[in-house]
């Protein structure tokens, strides 16, 4: 039973590595059937640094920064998932609400692009698109959907 986290790992990798062999492109949307398996579809990412993947996930704020203003608003977080990977969430605030109480220590479910850098990547259109280019994602926290 021990194992079996390896070999979900090893398969998640092996699915990332596998475009040419027809897998999906980068652009795929990722929803595993649980939470553990985004955890190690992120954390694949990270370690194949690929981009521009819909990933839906969850984790636990370690730090709330301040906004980034310039252009459009964002709201930016850090939240480590189960895997120890840390990840900065860019919630459009000009698009969808605030995520409001937010605070170290709380879980947010997310769903969003993932896009690589080498502090662990950054997860970004977390609200609808107006235009509806894009698929829409989301924050959930405290029981509430912020999109």
């Amino acid at each position: 039973m021990k194992r079996l986290p390896v070999i979900i790992g090893l398969l998640v990798i092996a699915f990332f590595g596998g475009r040419e062999f027809g897998f999906p492109p980068d652009s795929a949307t990722i929803l595993p059937a649980n939470v553990g398996e985004a955890d190690a579809t992120l954390r694949a990412a990270y370690e194949n640094q690929r981009s521009d993947l819909q990933i839906h996930g969850d984790g636990e704020v370690v730090k709330v920064l301040s906004d980034d203003n310039d252009g459009s608003r964002h709201q930016r977080f850090i939240l480590r998932t189960s895997t120890g990977q840390t990840v900065l969430i860019a919630h459009n605030i000009d698009l969808a609400d605030r995520v409001e109480d937010l605070t170290v220590g709380d879980r947010v479910e997310f769903n969003g692009e993932y896009e690589w850098n080498t502090k662990g990547g950054v997860i970004h259109w977390t609200h609808r698109d107006p235009q509806g280019w894009h698929e829409g994602g989301w924050i959930r926290h405290k029981g509430r959907t912020y999109e």
